[in-house]
């Protein structure tokens, strides 16, 4: 498969040059071009993984690649970048988030939909190994009552603001809190963003902590059962994106996107709400 990748200021692209051309992880599955024009990052990220070819835009990618992965910083660019491929019915990776409101994740949805292209969006960190525990682990302990997690995020970043990272802890909890969002409150810290909701039956809490010059706040999941309680650290190993790039990957291969629509869409809905909250 022939990779297309837009977005590429992103250091995520790093992680994907490496499992796809440098170690090789998918076979022949290797990204081909770059696109953003031919600047001083594109050429490192040429000479890393011996991609011949540098393109301006989404459009100069069609030729050129059988399917897109989108890892623009700003969400804001997403849906531009994500319609000519789904359009054309071609699988579309879009790195986290999925978009910066809820109408753009409406319209990339409905155009994988309406072409049937695989098409999804995640957080690298729904993928943590602790993540992954905690999922399996909360069955046993009683019916679902609150999960919390907490990690790093700017409400003024400019790349979307809460958006860009706060993207991660709102994936997670979602993962691990099934179910429709209910009304989102949201409480401004002098460091930080809290944001709560009942999510099915259970209620969510979401620490947003504003990282410092020297240090950020560490990813961290808790879900409370009605019998325990099960917690964790999200930590990310060196390869942390190759998970979520072999989900991707894997459901391109079945022909069936990993996550309903309504599941990728629910972390948007629940940062438009913060995003609202706070203005």
């Amino acid at each position: 498969m022939r990779v297309g990748v837009i977005g590429t200021e992103n250091s995520h692209v790093d992680h994907i040059v490496d499992l796809l051309n440098v170690r090789q992880g998918r076979g022949d599955t290797r990204v081909v071009a770059l696109a953003g024009g031919d600047n001083e990052r594109n050429r490192a990220l040429a000479e890393k993984g011996s991609i011949d070819t540098i393109v301006d835009g989404v459009e100069e990618l069609l030729p050129l690649a059988d399917a897109l992965i989108i890892t623009d910083r700003h969400g804001g660019l997403h849906r531009e970048h994500a319609l000519p491929f789904l359009e054309d019915g071609r699988p579309v990776l879009v790195d986290k988030p999925l978009a910066a409101s809820v109408a753009d994740a409406e319209a990339i949805i409905a155009a994988a939909q309406k072409s049937g292209s695989v098409m999804t969006s995640y957080s690298a960190v729904r993928w943590a190994q602790g993540v992954n525990e905690i999922a399996e682990k909360a069955p046993s302990l009683g019916e679902l009552q609150a999960v919390i997690t907490s990690g790093p995020a700017d409400s003024e970043s400019e790349y979307g603001g809460i958006f860009f990272y706060g993207i991660h802890a709102v994936d997670v909890a979602l993962r691990l809190a099934p179910g429709p969002i209910g009304d989102v409150h949201v409480e401004r810290l002098p460091d930080s963003v809290v944001a709560g909701a009942r999510v099915g039956d259970a209620y969510v809490t979401v620490n947003f902590v504003k990282p410092t010059d020297g240090g950020r706040v560490p990813f961290h999941a808790m879900v409370v059962g009605r019998t325990g309680i099960e917690a964790d650290a999200m930590v990310m190993g060196d390869h942390y994106l190759d998970t979520g790039l072999n989900v991707f990957f894997d459901a391109v291969d079945a022909g069936k996107s990993p996550l309903d629509y309504a599941d990728i869409l629910r972390p948007i809905q629940f940062l438009e709400a913060v995003q609202n909250g706070l203005q």
